[in-house]
């Protein structure tokens, strides 16, 4: 039985666009606690996005981009009787954007030969237009809910 839930720490809205999604994809972005350099990267990547879209907000794409990414079912296994089933369930709201901003950053650095920043404005770009790896792995989690249907009764 669990004592009680985690305390959950407010992330401070970003300086640039006061934005608290921002902030949390800086600090997903950052690595050993360099905070500065993961701002350069990700403010860097939004001026991409608005060169290679002609738009003035890159904001709203960002916006749009992790909507387009965020799942909106996942599987759970569950142990009954001896077998662990796989059972369907609903993602809130917050749960499904911090997938989504991790999948985009991850797929980002897997990306090879090119600087992150120009890596991660590909990302995002590629889901703002609904295609891409993020997309791709949001459509694969969503199969796999479909197809594990059948055990959505096991849902407590």
């Amino acid at each position: 039985m669990r004592r009680r839930k985690a305390q959950e720490k407010e992330v401070l809205a970003d300086p640039k666009f006061n934005s608290k999604i921002v902030a949390k994809f800086i600090n997903m972005v950052m690595v050993e606690g360099k905070k500065s350099l993961a701002e350069k990267i990700v403010y860097g990547a939004f001026e991409i996005i608005k060169t290679q879209l002609n738009e003035l907000d890159a904001l709203k794409i960002f916006y749009k981009a992790i909507d387009n990414a965020r799942p909106r079912l996942e599987v759970k296994p569950r142990r009954v009787g001896g077998a662990t089933y796989q059972v369907p369930i609903e993602v809130k709201q917050q749960r499904g954007t911090s997938i989504a901003l991790r999948w985009i950053r991850d797929f980002a650095v897997g990306k090879k030969g090119k600087t992150m920043k120009e890596k991660l404005a590909d990302e995002i770009i590629a889901a703002y237009k609904g295609e891409g790896s993020s997309i791709k792995k949001r459509d694969d989690t969503h199969k796999m809910a479909e197809a594990n249907k059948a055990f959505a009764h096991f849902r407590w």
